[in-house]
């Protein structure tokens, strides 16, 4: 069998009583297909939660090096402390996880990521786990040539892996901000359709033409571009269209928020003359500006587009390029964030965030997972262009 050049390892860790007895549960992937290709399950004795996780991640890498040498791996976890410390972005005090995140990091294939999914997400890793500590499961299983392992979909994590589309399979979302304007860089409130509209600016343009190629990688999986009417999102997403090979759909849901008489001044020219109402706007979601949109308006207003864009290319990928409150606002929605969490949330121009929407079996609804956010095109990836530092 021909090694795949893209794997995905899932692990997850079990501890009755914390500590208490142990497990660990890890699968590897074909990240092509969302084939399994081996599982490993076994019981580790007496331990914490952490150290279980912790080795489900050793077992995990350690498949990917046996079943799928050369191939570059990714990591999912529910485990935001053990993606974090692999990631180096967090330290490591506890003496037991110190040893197997080592042990972690010598296996490992050069080039290694670490992606945290929601737990609903990891379900297959977490069944082992458990199937281990209730002593129907130990040791590793192999996928044969032509046959598999067989593999009830647990999760939408499951289901998103593999490349089918239609009724039941995820829809993703890859949401993309415009390029820069005038407005952008001189931080003024710019506005949806009621409000002055700039064209991209030059460096706007090039933004656009840069995140543009980077998205040429999902050619062959999107279905279409969607865009905000306003002339920079347009604008922006005629670049990306073109350079798919894709037509462009306008959705009026995906309009920035109206900012009614703030339009095209800047923070601090509305903090000076309209401090007192600008207070209020920040203090209670359900206020507006006057004459334009509160945020709470705009929710609604948003996942209304949402809705129509999931009826339309269910079980699809696509592109949609829209504004900073859009994009945040459906981030918050698949996170399931409170609306004041736009607040903490910091979005660069022409960056990209990825959002799959997947049926819940048991009622039907649509859940979010969110896969990343405010990321940047490979030639922009410095704090300096993300315009925060």
């Amino acid at each position: 069998m021909v090694s795949p050049a893209r794997v995905v390892v899932e692990a997850d860790g079990a501890s009755r009583q914390n500590p208490g007895p142990a497990s660990y549960g890890a699968v590897l992937r074909d990240a092509a297909t969302g084939a399994v290709i081996a599982e490993d399950a076994r019981t580790i004795g007496v331990a914490t939660n952490n150290v279980a996780e912790y080795s489900g991640l050793v077992a995990g890498l350690a498949l990917a090096v046996e079943h799928a040498p050369g191939a570059v791996v990714e990591v999912r976890m529910d485990s935001k402390l053990v993606v974090e410390q692999m990631s180096g972005r967090w330290k490591i005090k506890h003496p037991d996880m110190k040893v197997l995140a080592a042990q972690a990091a010598e296996i490992a294939p050069p080039g290694t990521t670490y992606t945290w999914v929601p737990r609903a997400d990891n379900g297959h890793a977490d069944r082992l786990a458990n199937e281990a500590l209730d002593g129907t499961r130990s040791g590793v299983t192999v996928a044969t040539p032509g046959d598999g392992i067989p593999d009830e979909p647990e999760s939408a994590a499951e289901e998103a892996s593999s490349p089918a589309s239609g009724p039941g399979q995820p829809t993703t979302i890859v949401l993309v901000r415009h390029g820069v304007t005038p407005h952008t860089t001189g931080r003024r409130f710019s506005g949806g359709l009621g409000g002055d509209n700039p064209a991209l600016s030059e460096e706007g343009r090039a933004q656009a033409a840069e995140v543009a190629e980077w998205l040429t990688e999902l050619k062959e999986s999107v279905d279409v571009v969607v865009a905000s009417p306003v002339r920079r999102t347009r604008e922006t997403a005629d670049i990306v269209a073109a350079a798919l090979g894709l037509p462009v759909e306008e959705e009026p849901g995906f309009a920035e928020m109206e900012f009614g008489e703030w339009d095209g001044l800047t923070f601090t020219e509305v903090a000076e003359r309209d401090k007192e109402r600008m207070e209020a706007w920040f203090a209670d979601m359900a206020v507006p500006p006057p004459g334009g949109e509160s945020f709470v308006e705009v929710r609604e207003r948003v996942l209304a587009g949402l809705n129509r864009v999931l009826d339309a290319h269910e079980g699809r990928t696509v592109v949609v390029v829209s504004h900073v409150t859009p994009i945040k606002t459906l981030v918050a929605h698949a996170m399931e964030a409170p609306l004041d969490a736009l607040f903490r949330m910091e979005l660069a121009p022409a960056a990209v965030s990825v959002i799959a929407f997947w049926p819940d079996p048991r009622t039907g609804e649509r859940r979010g997972s969110l896969r990343f956010f405010n990321a940047l095109a490979p030639g922009r990836r410095t704090l300096r262009d993300t315009g925060r530092w």
